[in-house]
């Protein structure tokens, strides 16, 4: 069953007011502009049908005027030949067709005032229908804003970024137990003062001369002619 029982329910219905009270205003959105479609669709073909049958009513009258000015033509001859009877019988024919045009066109005035209330029904129907897409519209973008809250509810509050956060903090743990673990490691450690320092650099001062004296002896000591073994024949002279 429709929610609309007739075309003046459509224009009399306050679309606001339905969507207030639906449980699915979406849904109902959706029902009533497919009604309004389907009811302005028979609107339209019955207003079709109403200009065509105003057609075949203005052909009608045309041939019942013909036919009238034929049935004079002939009253007058029948007159002509003296014979009154057949052109009263062709006078009441006649009269008989212009009775039925005039009926035709009485049916014609009233299908013109159908017309007229039928293209009245069909404009307020088409605002109806403007004003209900409209409505869908703004009832979409509400449904599409709301999607996105939700969205982004889901984003900053959800179990997913609970979880991403929950990573991220045990990452910020581990990093710093590592600098922990640097920092411990001078732990203890005193500066050096500044005594220290320049006795270290004497001390090397010292390392490094010492090792050049090393090099230089040893280097002399390659240089060096080495000493001739003595003979054994001189050495048993000399004893």
């Amino acid at each position: 069953m429709g929610i609309f029982s007739r075309t003046r329910d459509i224009i009399a219905a306050n679309v606001t007011d339905m969507l207030d009270r639906a449980e699915d205003p979406a849904k109902m959105i959706r029902m009533i502009i497919l009604e309004m479609e389907e009811t302005l669709v028979e609107v339209r073909a019955s207003a079709a049908r109403t200009i065509a049958d105003q057609k075949e009513m203005r052909r009608a009258i045309a041939k019942l005027e013909v036919a009238q000015a034929g049935w004079t033509e002939k009253a007058a001859l029948a007159l002509s030949k003296d014979r009154e009877d057949l052109a009263k019988a062709a006078l009441v024919e006649k009269q008989k067709a212009a009775d039925m045009a005039a009926q035709l066109a009485g049916e014609i005035a009233e299908l013109d005032e159908a017309l007229t209330a039928a293209e009245d029904d069909i404009s307020k129907l088409q605002m109806k229908l403007q004003e209900a897409r409209a409505r869908q519209n703004s009832l979409v973008k509400r449904m599409e804003g709301a999607q996105n809250r939700i969205r982004l509810r889901e984003m900053y509050a959800g179990e997913r970024t609970r979880e991403a956060f929950a990573r991220f903090e045990l990452l910020e743990r581990r990093v710093d137990l590592a600098e922990g673990h640097a920092e411990s490691l001078s732990l203890g450690a005193r500066p050096r003062t500044l005594e220290e320092e320049i006795a270290e650099l004497r001390m090397n001062d010292k390392v490094e001369a010492e090792l050049a004296a090393l090099k230089a002896r040893s280097s002399g000591t390659a240089d060096a002619p080495a000493a001739p073994a003595p003979q054994d024949g001189a050495d048993r002279t000399e004893g």
